[in-house]
């Protein structure tokens, strides 16, 4: 991705992010707050579990469990992402399909709901 960027691989990200978000500023585009941020990726990621690109476990490597949501939507989703994925099997013991199909629909339910604002 660096290489695309026009950045050589060992290029150190503090250098690209400063130059992306001078790109950003020039282009009149503000950076959302961490918190707005990780909402949208909480969206991204709902769609990625819908299109089978990530598994449900995927979910539990990732602090997801800990984001500040906004809507009952990301709320819903939010409630089934355990904190780790050895929680997975402990907390859910045997009835993971049930938990599996329970995210799939908060996912979904997620994707379809009204968007927080530009970038979802």
């Amino acid at each position: 991705m660096r290489e695309l960027a026009g950045w050589p691989r060992n290029a150190d990200t503090r250098d690209i992010r400063d130059v992306f978000e001078q790109a950003l500023a020039e282009s009149g585009i503000g950076l959302p707050d961490r918190g707005l941020a990780r909402r949208h990726a909480l969206r991204r990621m709902a769609a990625r579990l819908i299109d089978g690109e990530i598994t449900p476990a995927d979910l539990a490597t990732d602090d997801w469990w800990e984001t500040a949501v906004g809507t009952a939507a990301e709320q819903s989703f939010v409630a089934l992402i355990p904190q780790c994925d050895c929680c997975i099997e402990y907390t859910l013991g045997l009835d993971q399909q049930t938990w599996a199909a329970q995210l799939r629909n908060a996912a979904l339910a997620l994707t379809v709901s009204p968007p927080i604002g530009p970038g979802c």
